[in-house]
C-alpha cells in the first residue's frame, strides 16, 4: 500500500481506519495510521493506548512501553495503561518492575484477589 493511503482523509476517517486495521488484526497498518495521528495530536489518548496495543500485539514491546510511559505520564491514574504496562513488562521478562504496575492495576479495578490476602481485609 502507498503511504498516501496511511495519511489519506480527516483524523477522524484516519482513526476509524486504524481501528478497523487493529480489529482485523492487522498490526502493522494500524501502527503506520496511528503513528501519524499521534504526531499530529500527541494529546489524543485514545489514538496513543491503541498504538500501544498494536505495538504490543506486533511484538514492538519498546514501542509499547514508551506510548504507555507517556500516557501515564499524562495521566498517571489510567488504569488500563497501568494494567498494559505491567504485562509489556512482564512479556520482556521484566517481572520485578512489572509487579508493581500489575499490583497497582488490580488495586484500580477492585481485584483484591490479585493483590494478597492482607489487601482483601481492607
Amino acid at each position: 500500500m502507498s503511504e498516501t493511503y496511511f495519511e489519506f482523509g480527516t483524523p477522524a476517517d484516519r482513526w476509524d481506519r486504524a481501528q478497523l486495521f487493529f480489529e482485523a488484526k492487522e498490526y502493522p497498518a494500524a501502527v503506520r495510521i496511528l503513528t501519524g495521528l499521534v504526531e499530529e495530536a500527541p494529546e489524543h489518548r485514545a489514538a496513543r493506548l491503541l498504538l500501544a496495543r498494536a505495538y504490543y500485539h506486533s511484538a514492538q514491546l519498546g514501542r509499547a512501553e514508551r506510548e504507555l510511559r507517556t500516557v501515564l505520564a499524562g495521566d498517571p491514574v489510567e488504569s488500563y495503561a497501568t494494567l498494559m504496562l505491567g504485562r509489556t513488562l512482564e512479556r520482556q521478562g521484566r517481572d520485578d518492575e512489572a509487579r508493581p504496575y500489575l499490583r497497582m492495576a488490580a488495586a484500580m479495578s477492585g481485584d483484591f484477589a490479585e493483590l494478597g490476602p492482607s489487601a482483601a481485609a481492607c
